[in-house]
């Protein structure tokens, strides 16, 4: 049962780097950057970085782009954390 778990989360991951793939472009036009750190108990962990680091706008990427986009593909996901430097 545990390879089975393994294999799913495994899954979820590679589509979560996928996603995030996809929004780097969008940061980058900002400056901005995104790191992928982990999933875990249905939370994505990232790392902001660039312009996104201590941006003042930094929990709307987060929540509104970032988390919107992960959870419409990914029902399961239920948050992003920035993790800091």
């Amino acid at each position: 049962m545990k390879s089975v778990e393994n294999n799913k989360k495994s899954n979820i991951e590679e589509h979560i780097k996928e996603i995030l793939d996809e929004l780097r472009f969008y940061l980058s036009m900002h400056g901005g950057d995104l790191e992928y750190i982990r999933y875990e108990n249905n939370y994505v962990y990232v790392r902001m970085t660039g312009s996104c680091y201590g941006c003042e706008l930094q929990e709307h990427t987060l929540n509104d782009a970032i988390f919107e986009s992960l959870r419409i593909e990914i029902p399961e996901i239920k948050g992003v954390i920035n993790v800091d430097l």
